[in-house]
Parts: structure tokens; C-alpha cells; sequence
């Protein structure tokens, strides 16, 4: 796997998917109030830190994207 994820793409990809893993179980808003949202954001917000991680995103590969350097 080529990486296609720049540094400030990760570091916005790790802090929005922290912010979905964390939102749900930590908050009272009534958006998570079901079950699906709940675990909708949790499972979204996996992928997101997951792809930060790997510094590689599927979905850019298919759309063509790239946002790192090399």
C-alpha cells in the first residue's frame, strides 16, 4: 500500500475520529440516543484513526486523491 495521506490530512483524520469514537459514549445529545448512531459514529470514527494510522485511505485510491508529498 502506497500511502495517500498527508500529515495534516492524519492529524485532521485522527482528531475528528478521537471526537466521533469519544462523542457518543461521553455525551448526553440526543442524536446518539439510538443505538445505530451510537455505534454509526463509533465504527466511522475506527475508520478514521485506522487510515491515519496506515496513512492510506481506499477510498482516495479509488477517487484518485493524494494528499502526501511522496
Amino acid at each position: 500500500m502506497t500511502p495517500n495521506v498527508g500529515t495534516i490530512d492524519r492529524i485532521a483524520r485522527f482528531v475528528l475520529g478521537l471526537v466521533l469514537l469519544v462523542l457518543p459514549f461521553a455525551t448526553q445529545i440526543p442524536l446518539f440516543e439510538s443505538a445505530a448512531m451510537t455505534w454509526g459514529s463509533a465504527i466511522v470514527g475506527a475508520v478514521l484513526i485506522a487510515t491515519a494510522g496506515m496513512r492510506f485511505c481506499p477510498l482516495y485510491t479509488l477517487l484518485g486523491v493524494k494528499t502526501c508529498q511522496s
